[in-house]
């Protein structure tokens, strides 16, 4: 496209997980959809890279355990359509001393979720790559999402029903036209369409900014590294691991920690939303070194089913709100989709129906949520 000016029902910036899923959830609904992503496939710039995220329906409320089970069915969907492996049920333990535990169990009760409390000696007898010092809380429905995967399976999908997918296209500007009329301005061309559904992540406030009202929206560079395994990876569950505030442990690390097994790259192992505030297009993608040095601590200590001398580096953003509640609403034609990180990708496929939600007729998800409360 070359200085010109095309028309389509929907253009949905972002072709990372979430714009991805929406693209293909309008595009089942008939609409005439353009996925436009600034980068070419399989980047590393923002949050939706690389083979291994944690899927679980552990959370301590229905919103969004609900949430969790409408993704799972329409991940296993994508599946069928598209002939990728995306989800590996492998089981999941969340261990520790910080009350939070308890009341995950009690939500897990009121969803109907799977689950039941191991002792320490139980769960180390499962689960001998990990230290227990305290009883650990087993969900055996969770597991892990291969996210490069799924990017690539979502925008086949949408394309099967006639989304044009373009890489390498960056947005420069969103002009409102009127309630039902906008557009997209790129550095070659631009579209005008009924509706934009911006799903950028971390550059939301570069790109909307006055457009649509957002909350403050904090940008971190996450660090967290693939150990070798000393036990074989299809062994491993996810995990997570808290410590309670004022323990002789958690003045020693940076808040909660996250784990899962990334078969051929090892285990991967994190801290949780704690990396330095960054800006998106000017990352330097290097660990910092008092965080990784206590991640390698951490797995010395507490994961002697892993190597903490042979390990590789990860960087991706985090972009959160600071309730870690995501953003998702619409004013006028602009629909936006903002604030996932850190536990957003398992809702993939769900938050992509959400978005043709509003795009198509405004059904607002927080009426909907309400109502799984």
């Amino acid at each position: 496209m070359t200085d010109t000016t095309d028309a389509a029902d929907v253009v949905v910036v972002g072709g990372g997980a979430m714009g991805s899923a929406a693209a293909w959830q309008l595009a089942r609904r008939g609409a005439d959809v353009v996925l436009l992503e600034r980068f070419a496939p399989g980047h590393t710039n923002g949050a939706s890279h690389g083979a291994s995220r944690i899927f679980r329906l552990s959370y301590p409320d229905l919103v969004h355990i609900r949430l969790a089970r409408e993704a799972e069915r329409l991940w296993r969907e994508l599946e069928h359509v598209t002939g990728a492996r995306l989800l590996t049920v492998t089981g999941g333990v969340d261990h520790g001393d910080h009350p939070y535990l308890q009341e995950l169990a009690d939500g897990l009760a009121v969803g109907g979720v799977a689950h039941r409390w191991l002792a320490p000696g139980e769960a180390a007898e499962r689960w001998p790559g990990i230290r227990f010092a305290t009883r650990a809380l087993y969900h055996p429905d969770s597991g892990r999402l291969h996210a490069d995967r799924a990017v690539a399976a979502l925008q086949d999908a949408a394309r099967a029903l006639g989304a044009v997918v373009r890489h390498e296209t960056p947005v420069t500007a969103i002009e409102v036209l009127g309630e039902d009329k906008v557009r997209v301005h790129t550095d070659v061309g631009s579209y005008t369409a009924r509706r934009v559904v911006a799903a950028v992540n971390a550059w939301a406030a570069k790109l909307l900014g006055g457009l649509v009202p957002l909350p403050p929206l904090r940008i971190t560079q996450e660090q967290p590294a693939h150990f070798a395994a000393r036990i074989p990876e299809a062994r491993w569950p996810s995990f997570g691991h808290r410590f309670a505030e004022g323990t002789a442990d958690s003045g020693d690390f940076y808040g909660g920690i996250y784990g899962l097994a990334t078969p051929g790259e090892g285990v991967k192992v994190g801290f949780h939303g704690v990396g330095p505030e960054v800006d998106p297009d000017r990352r330097d993608f290097t660990p910092e070194p008092a965080q990784l040095a206590a991640l390698r601590e951490y797995v010395r200590r507490f994961l002697p089913g892993l190597d903490p001398a042979a390990f590789t580096p990860i960087s991706c953003t985090y972009t959160t709100t600071p309730d870690s509640n995501f953003v998702l609403d619409r004013h006028g034609p602009v629909v936006v989709a903002t604030g996932f990180s850190g536990h957003g990708f398992k809702f993939v496929p769900a938050i992509g129906r959400v978005l043709a939600d509003l795009a198509v007729d405004g059904t607002r998800p927080d009426r909907q949520f309400a109502a799984a409360r």
